[in-house]
């Protein structure tokens, strides 16, 4: 690691960049409880703001949009900003956000404010894994990028039971203040321990696309989409299909929704160490997993037990997708991480939102096996192309 990769800020000496790591673990699980908090809060938001439900609903689909159009062009308009900087504002901007949503006197301004934390999402995260991997060394990169989704497991545990618990102690609006003094004690933290950053390219969209002419990338990024368009395309629905197929009442359901969590948490972890020596085998080994679960819950799906044990092997399987694909990444174009991750973002963001919207056309129609067949499909096609993403030799021969 060199000197103009990494500069230590000359106010505050960090002798580990793990500080630095645990610090964007946090932004990240902010920003994750932030974009996906609306969900537990929808009926109260409403009643508030004199709305549908469904309409405040649209809270997340705008986050999810203006994370798309921020990871496409955020960083080319901060090309010449240093990274430390950018972190910040994307900060700034998330509690910002916190402020205009904690005060809307109307949906517009509501709106406005989930679209500003669609900026900070995709902003943050286009840059995460390039940041991660300027302050930490090759070997430890898995880990550090497996701390780095932490964040994001831990979120996906606790955001939901947490907004409800804070909406019913301190109302949706406070529940939403609360990413207020995070935020401030965040930027506190990130000027203490982060780096100075300084730009090493200049990205543009332009620069992100022309990244899929190197075919191996192209096939990457198409298995990490179907990826995640196959797995929201099923879990997106598993509360009608916990409570319709399998029959669960609401402390069933809680249950096995924490263990799916706390699974991935767990899952996550583990990734970071096996990841190191093994991430050719896991790229296959994990969407093939959930493409198998996935079946294998439309066949026990009138079985209790066996639902929640299947929930639980999900949440371990699915969580180490994205750790998995930003390792892959920064072996793959280590000079282009900026780029790549800007690319990586859009895609994931647009399969979440094509995968949720197709199981929900699926459930609709036929039923609540739909979405579990179309996942199973699609992760199978993801295995397939990730196996030619992880032998470059077979890649340019098909």
């Amino acid at each position: 690691m060199t000197t103009e990769q990494i500069a230590r800020p000359s106010s505050f000496n960090v002798s580990t960049p793990w500080l630095g790591v645990a610090c964007l673990s946090l932004m990240t699980f902010v920003l994750i409880a932030s974009e996906f908090m609306p969900v537990s809060l929808l009926t109260p938001i409403a009643a508030d703001l004199g709305i549908t439900e469904g309409q405040a609903g649209q809270a997340i689909a705008v986050s999810g949009l203006f994370a798309v159009v921020t990871s496409l062009f955020g960083n080319a308009l901060l090309s010449r900003w240093d990274r430390r900087a950018a972190v910040i504002l994307y900060t700034m901007v998330l509690i910002v956000s916190g402020i205009a949503v904690t005060f809307a006197p109307n949906y517009l301004i509501f709106m406005a404010g989930r679209a500003l934390v669609g900026v900070s999402i995709g902003g943050f995260w286009s840059l995460s894994t390039a940041i991660v991997a300027r302050m930490t060394s090759g070997a430890d990169l898995p880990k550090a990028l497996a701390m780095l989704q932490g964040g994001t497991a831990l979120a996906s545990v606790i955001a939901a039971p947490l907004g409800s618990f804070l909406g019913g102690l301190i109302g949706w609006r406070g529940a939403f203040f609360i990413v207020v003094p995070i935020g401030l004690a965040g930027i506190v933290w990130q000027l203490l321990v982060l780096p100075k950053l300084p730009p090493t390219h200049d990205v543009s969209v332009g620069t992100m696309f022309a990244l899929l002419g190197n075919r191996v990338f192209a096939i990457g990024m198409a298995a990490t989409t179907l990826a995640f368009m196959g797995q929201f395309a099923a879990s997106t629905y598993f509360r009608p299909y916990l409570e319709g197929a399998t029959g669960l009442d609401v402390n069933g359901l809680s249950l096995v929704l924490l263990g799916l969590g706390l699974a991935g948490l767990a899952g996550t972890t583990a990734s970071g160490f096996v990841l190191r020596k093994h991430l050719r085998a896991m790229l296959i080994v994990l969407p093939t997993a959930l493409a198998v679960l996935s079946l294998t819950l439309i066949a026990f799906g009138s079985i209790p037990v066996a639902v929640a044990a299947l929930m639980v092997l999900w949440g371990f399987f699915s969580n180490p997708i994205p750790v998995g694909w930003g390792t892959w990444m920064t072996r793959i174009i280590p000079h282009d991480l900026e780029a790549g991750g800007g690319l990586q973002v859009a895609l994931i963001q647009f399969a979440i939102t094509a995968g949720a919207f197709g199981g929900g056309l699926l459930f609709d129609t036929s039923g609540w096996r739909g979405p579990f067949i179309l996942c199973a499909v699609l992760l199978a096609i993801a295995a397939s192309l990730a196996f030619l993403a992880t032998h470059p030799g077979k890649a340019e021969r098909s």
